[in-house]
């Protein structure tokens, strides 16, 4: 059974920080590529960061320079970390493992920015 979990998520006041975690259990975690989405409401979902099983990374541009993607293939985890957040930021966040053939996606986990 694939799971994907993440955690990390909470309210935090703009300017600050937030890491999240996915961790995942039941394929061969280092053959796949690991990405973040977010959804705020009312909005699509979209594609925040990727890394590739390679470790190649990407990001759309509104969280270029403030958020790294990152992954430790010994702990199945991929990471999401989140610095000077902004209020533009808020949204459910759901992390996804790829492949060619398949993709998996987690729960979410809300992410809040406000004052």
């Amino acid at each position: 059974q694939v799971q994907l979990v993440e955690s990390g998520g909470g309210l935090v006041q703009p300017g600050g920080s937030l890491t999240l975690s996915c961790l995942v259990s039941g394929i061969p975690f280092d053959t796949y590529g690991m990405a973040w989405y977010r959804q705020a409401p009312g909005q699509q979902r979209e594609l925040v960061a990727s890394i590739s099983s390679g470790g190649n990374t990407d990001y759309i541009d509104s969280v270029k320079g403030r958020f790294t993607v990152s992954r430790d293939n010994a702990k199945n985890t991929a990471y999401l970390q989140m610095n000077s957040l902004k209020p533009e930021d808020t949204a459910v966040y759901y992390c996804s493992a790829y492949s060619r053939s398949y993709d998996f996606w987690g729960q979410g986990t809300q992410v809040s920015v406000s004052s």
